[in-house]
């Protein structure tokens, strides 16, 4: 155990044997073997003058030996020695109450209330009391209920992750088909993308306006139906008494035609729209009087 052998002796001997040591783990006469100890929780060291602490996980080579029984389970002893002030320390597994106790040379470290209970395992599991387990187990009913929800999430969301995989599979079984369908519908929908495009582009020409214009739905198709279009002059309006205006705000002063406002120089933007909004609710009537 990393301990110096001569070169002219390397390959014949070893250096626990050369130097007369035990090797750490071998079992002696005495049934005591050195084993590497750890530290299972704080330890004040008696022999520091002043008392010194050694922390949780530090580790030893103790000195373990077979001391006795707890019915069938061996309680065994570590003896190990702190080199900081070369005093004993001997520690000794309690089956009983599951934990290990400081016999001489030291004193397990307080931790206070409520914090004195070890744990074991991987996971840090609590031991449990005696008042815990009586209280768990009078509980046992609630505890299957909240298991049985959990499982029940647990199968639902399986089967949905089951259901998505297979969905991913039918669907991309064949890679170059789907590829092959999704390039055609980019490419048939590019171009009815961009016939709408210049539609909106030569509407947007021929009435001389640069406001933005949305696509059509079929709640437009339906009151385009209801409109009638003219020339908003008040004859009209007299011949016939069942049409409405849609506008409270007409106004019959602006007669200009919309060609005109596009090739007026130096007419601003505003003004043009002005001037179209009211032309075409002069020209603009219900076809049917909806309060009639």
């Amino acid at each position: 155990m990393g301990r110096y052998v001569p070169p002219d002796l390397e390959g014949t001997t070893s250096g626990n044997r050369l130097n007369a040591k035990r090797a750490p783990g071998t079992l002696r006469k005495d049934g005591s073997q050195t084993v590497r100890f750890e530290m299972p929780f704080a330890v004040w060291c008696h022999t520091c003058k002043p008392h010194a602490i050694i922390g949780q996980g530090v580790r030893f080579n103790a000195e373990k030996k077979k001391i006795g029984y707890y019915y069938s389970t061996p309680i065994w002893q570590f003896r190990l020695k702190h080199v900081a002030c070369g005093g004993w320390i001997e520690i000794k597994t309690d089956p009983k109450e599951t934990k290990y106790v400081v016999v001489e040379g030291g004193k397990a470290r307080d931790y206070g209330q409520g914090k004195e209970r070890e744990v074991e395992g991987e996971g840090g599991m609590p031991i449990l009391t005696p008042a815990e387990r009586e209280r768990r187990r009078e509980d046992a009913f609630a505890t299957l209920e909240g298991k049985v929800e959990e499982k029940e999430a647990v199968e639902g969301n399986k089967k949905r992750i089951e259901e998505l995989y297979r969905s991913r599979e039918r669907d991309w079984e064949d890679p170059g088909n789907v590829n092959r369908r999704l390039r055609e519908s980019f490419r048939r929908d590019r171009k009815v993308l961009q016939r709408e495009e210049r539609a909106v582009e030569s509407l947007k020409e021929r009435i001389g306006t640069d406001m933005e214009i949305l696509p059509e739905v079929e709640q437009d198709a339906q009151r385009a139906k209801l409109v009638a279009f003219g020339n908003g002059s008040a004859g009209s309006a007299s011949t016939s008494g069942t049409f409405l205006r849609t506008s409270a705000r007409t106004s019959t002063s602006s007669k200009t035609p919309i060609s005109k406002l596009r090739n007026t120089p130096g007419q601003k933007s505003e003004t043009r729209k002005d001037a179209l909004r009211r032309q075409l609710v002069n020209s603009t009537r219900a076809a049917m009087n909806p309060f009639g």
